[in-house]
């Protein structure tokens, strides 16, 4: 009998142990990495809420159970089971950024350098980290100020951030006024206005009129460090489009705030990796006290610059090292001068702190550098266009025999240069003729198109456009006549016609749909996805229900999504309109015969808070 009583108090102590153990593992599981940010369990349950049920008229168990395995790509899966609703990520994610989530980064204990800004470039979660539910807006949340009042002013509501105000006070850089966020048009060396600022660039490098756009050459335009993007904001005015650039840094919501304003912008820092556009989109670099350390690492930053830089490209560079008052100013600016030199560029005007610099239009000056010169000419086998991940490296990028020996990049002057054919476009192949008929294509595809969304938009309705399969750009182009700008993009694994793009005068970037953009939610009106799944997505395997997912983070309330593609695609999508929240629009088929056998489809995001907003709001 003792030797019974021992066993069971030994299996009792056991239990207990067991018991003890497992409870500790699961406080381990939900508060052991909340120093780090959220858990892990975060990214597959308790980040996930439902809409209030007033919204959906369902029950609370509906939305439950949804798991990333079950969401297969498959076309011809008509059995599939369609989720009645997604369910709704935790109010604190309503400016979730996957591939720029810094809590991703903590839990997945990156090793990166600090020094060189690797925590600010793209790194995307895996398969089972990601957040498959929907981005709620925030509390308050109201339909976007229209362009163009909303250069100057946006809700407050919206992008509930008010430090920037207080902390560029002293920059005018923004003002809360009551329920708004006023934008008086100030930077950080531009106190007085962006607009008086820009006449005096185009003063220094005398332009006719002091207008930056010099008779049309000069179009498209790079601000490095943009804040919120007000010297891009006043650039529109002179038909001029600006790439305006800032990582998502301790001004945090810069990129925000652009897109907010209606003003072209894009998440992104001068770290490691090569920007993503192709080499000479631009005709003018910008940097206005952009804190960017120009002579680290052998003037990598600067050398990238370069790189996208046209022949005879500026880069306008304000910052007190261009006035050199102090022993370290005059440091710096003795050293970057030596640098921009042995890269041949030359000065072509210099007032107070601002110095402007010009990039040579031919190759001479870099065959007549010494022997051993540094920086030294890139790799002849080295492509200056391929950027998607792809390393910068501490090289000049030589122009090609073609642009050496036409001296420059050999383009029309805006607006001309929309639809006369890049000269670009041998690379690929395309002729003259293919050119001029795919512009008249989609001039015709976007006529359709507004015939179809003409009875829920007017003419301020659009402002923010993402063409996701960009091709040549001739959707963006056919809009030319319309307020509102495009973000041409171009798959990473195909033809790279995004120079072709950007030699139109046009902006763009590189981007792979298996991942999500690096923009902020609800920064777009209308996405355009020609053949976008069945081209992009069906082929990679990747999943429908995550780019369905990513278009809906990326758009606004109230927003519009048109999908061109095949009609399994378009029944693919409509499965999903009821679970995501998005209402139809239209529905046509081919316009033409050279449309083949694409269906049209529009779509609507409707506006909707979760229940936690309601209750705040009421």
């Amino acid at each position: 009998m003792r030797g019974r009583t021992d066993g069971s108090q030994k299996k009792r102590l056991l239990t207990s142990v067991i018991l003890v153990a497992v409870f500790l593992l699961f406080l381990y599981l939900y508060f052991g990495s909340q120093s780090q940010g959220e858990s892990a369990l975060e990214y597959g349950s308790r980040s996930l809420r439902k809409l209030g049920s007033s919204y959906l008229g369902g029950d609370e168990e509906s939305d439950i159970g949804i798991k990333q395995d079950d969401f297969k790509f498959g076309l011809d899966d008509e059995d599939g089971i369609v989720p009645k609703s997604f369910p709704v990520c935790d109010d604190r994610y309503s400016e979730l950024i996957p591939c720029l989530d810094r809590n991703l980064i903590y839990q997945m204990r990156l090793k990166l350098d600090l020094s060189l800004m690797e925590h600010y470039e793209r790194h995307c979660p895996l398969p089972e980290r990601k957040f498959n539910c929907l981005i709620p807006p925030p509390t308050g949340y109201k339909v976007p100020i229209k362009w163009p009042k909303s250069r100057d002013e946006v809700w407050k509501a919206n992008i509930p951030h008010t430090h920037l105000a207080h902390e560029k006070s002293d920059q005018n850089w923004m003002v809360v006024k009551g329920e708004k966020i006023i934008f008086p048009g100030g930077g950080t060396h531009f106190h007085y206005g962006a607009d008086k600022y820009i006449k005096s660039l185009a003063n220094m490098l005398n332009f006719p009129k002091d207008n930056m756009n010099n008779e049309g050459n000069l179009r498209t335009v790079l601000d490095v460090g943009c804040g919120v993007a007000s010297f891009g904001g006043y650039l529109l005015s002179s038909d001029i489009i600006t790439m305006s650039l800032a990582p998502n840094d301790v001004h945090q919501n810069q990129i925000q705030f652009a897109l907010e304003r209606g003003i072209p912008a894009y998440l992104g820092v001068l770290g490691t990796k090569r920007l993503p556009y192709p080499s000479r989109s631009f005709e003018l670099a910008h940097c206005s006290r952009c804190r960017i350390d120009w002579l680290q690492r052998d003037g990598i930053l600067l050398l990238e610059l370069d790189r996208v830089l046209r022949p005879g490209g500026y880069f306008a560079y304000s910052s007190p090292e261009a006035y050199a008052q102090d022993e370290e100013d005059l440091r710096i600016w003795k050293e970057m001068s030596a640098l921009v030199e042995r890269m041949c560029w030359k000065i072509a005007a210099k007032r107070n702190q601002t110095v402007i610099w010009v990039k040579p239009l031919t190759n001479d000056c870099y065959m007549e550098r010494a022997p051993g010169t540094q920086p030294p000419l890139c790799r002849s086998n080295d492509d200056p266009d391929a950027v998607y991940g792809v390393n910068m490296e501490a090289c000049i990028t030589p122009y090609s025999d073609h642009d050496h020996t036409s001296k420059g990049s050999g383009l029309a002057p805006w607006p001309a240069r929309l639809t006369s054919p890049p000269p670009r476009l041998s690379d690929f192949g395309y002729s003259t003729d293919m050119f001029e008929k795919d512009t008249d294509l989609w001039r015709r595809r976007v006529e359709n198109y507004w015939d179809l969304l003409s009875p829920k938009i007017s003419a301020n309705t659009i402002r923010n456009v993402m063409d996701m399969k960009a091709n040549l750009g001739s959707f963006g182009a056919a809009l030319k006549s319309k307020d509102l700008w495009v973000m041409n993009v171009v798959p990473e694994d195909g033809p790279n016609t995004l120079k072709l793009i950007y030699d139109r005068g046009l902006i763009g970037s590189i981007h792979n749909w298996c991942e999500a953009y690096s923009t902020y939610p609800r920064t777009y009106d209308l996405l355009h996805a020609s053949n976008v799944f069945s081209d992009v997505i069906e082929k990679k395997g990747c999943s429908g229900e995550d780019l369905l997912i990513e278009m809906d983070r990326i758009l606004r309330p109230t927003g519009f999504l048109i999908v061109r593609d095949k009609k399994p695609v378009i029944d693919f999508v409509k499965k999903y309109l009821t679970a995501i929240h998005w209402e139809t629009v239209a529905t046509a088929d081919s316009a033409s015969e050279t449309d083949g056998d694409d269906v049209v489809l529009i779509v609507q995001k409707k506006l909707w808070l979760t229940s936690e907003s309601l209750r705040e709001t009421d």
